[in-house]
């Protein structure tokens, strides 16, 4: 398995494992729905790493997904699919 490097200033490496997280409405099931999003855009979807924690008023949730990408493409692809989640209201 070949890997290069996209920049040296942003360090990715592909193919590659990748962390994402979203953060959105504590009541909205983001942490079964954002995974499922990916996994049926036919991104690799690390599942039993998926974590998810509310924020200290209850009120938000910050779910972490890790996937696989194999090229920068797969991993814009992740970032624009959570963005567009209508209950996703941060990324990083």
């Amino acid at each position: 398995m070949d890997t290069h490097s996209d920049t040296a200033s942003h360090g990715f490496q592909f193919p590659g494992v990748f962390d994402l997280s979203a953060m959105g409405p504590a009541e909205a099931g983001l942490e079964s729905s954002l995974p499922r999003c990916l996994a049926q855009a036919g991104l690799e979807v690390m599942h039993e790493d998926v974590t998810w924690k509310a924020s200290s008023s209850g009120k938000y949730v910050s779910v972490r997904i890790r996937f696989r990408a194999a090229d920068r493409s797969e991993y814009d692809r992740a970032h624009e699919l959570l963005r567009a989640h209508p209950d996703v209201k941060w990324t990083l």
